[in-house]
């Protein structure tokens, strides 16, 4: 835990007037000097994608408590970026996603901007943490507040392994009750395309890829999946700083590396199962 007060940087991935933002704003201002750096319009679905066929633009905008606060014209992957490079003076102690308006349990973490914030500074090794409701109505503050900071604190006094962040989620009906909280594996689960087609006044069909939640059905009983549908907050550390998968190293280096290395370059390699 920092011996001053924590250096908090804010982003999301719905945009700078979302709820959700104020919200993680209000649960942390208190205990915590913050920065927020946040896309200028709603970028969900942008996962870690970043900008490089338009310019960037950073503009200041005005915040309760003198909050300072910047929007970029990009995906919340470039406000991580241009906030460590252009706007901040120093590193955060940790990066806060969120609260993103509808879940991102299970594989949605794919795809999620929410969370494509934090893997951009997990890159950095900075730790982060990205926040997300299941519902898609506003997020109730008054029932999250007790777990937010807390959780931030928690994982400043016991750091996240560099590479790691943790991914947050708060379950359906979080208005009414919420049982308590796990500290969970990822699920299965994901949302799948369920375009919906529709036709231009000129004739010409157009779509919007749409979405549907598509439950696995052999769910691990110890996933974020399976504990938010029993009324907890899951909370699941993601890894990104290995992405090798070393199982397929285990069992195929030897034959691999024989195999392409044994013949000159110009005659390329035989099948691999010539033999």
């Amino acid at each position: 835990m920092p011996s001053t007060r924590p250096y908090l940087l804010i982003t999301n991935d719905d945009g700078i007037h979302a709820p959700g933002i104020k919200h993680l704003w209000q649960a942390v201002h208190e205990f915590a000097d913050v920065i927020i750096v946040a896309p200028q319009t709603e970028r969900s679905g942008a996962g870690l994608s970043i900008t490089w066929n338009k310019p960037l633009v950073i503009h200041e905008v005005p915040w309760e408590g003198n909050t300072p606060a910047y929007t970029v014209n990009g995906t919340p992957a470039d406000c991580v970026k241009m906030a460590i490079s252009v706007v901040l003076k120093k590193r955060p102690h940790m990066i806060i996603s969120g609260v993103n308006r509808g879940s991102n349990a299970g594989r949605t973490v794919l795809y999620s901007g929410t969370i494509g914030g934090c893997i951009e500074g997990a890159l950095k090794h900075i730790p982060g943490i990205a926040f997300s409701f299941c519902d898609l109505d506003a997020p109730p503050l008054e029932m999250t507040k007790p777990y937010i900071y807390p959780l931030i604190r928690h994982f400043l006094e016991h750091p996240l392994p560099p590479g790691s962040l943790l991914n947050v989620n708060f379950p359906h009906n979080s208005k009414e009750t919420i049982r308590g909280l796990k500290l969970a594996r990822q699920g299965m689960g994901q949302w799948a395309e369920s375009p919906d087609r529709r036709t231009h006044p000129e004739g010409m069909p157009y779509y919007w890829l749409g979405g549907k939640w598509t439950p696995h059905e052999q769910e691990n009983a110890e996933s974020d999946v399976y504990w938010l549908e029993k009324g907890y907050i899951a909370a699941v550390p993601l890894h990104v700083g290995e992405l090798t998968d070393h199982q397929v190293i285990s069992k195929n280096k030897s034959l691999v590396e024989q195999h392409f290395n044994e013949f000159p370059t110009s005659e390329g390699p035989r099948s691999v199962h010539s033999r």
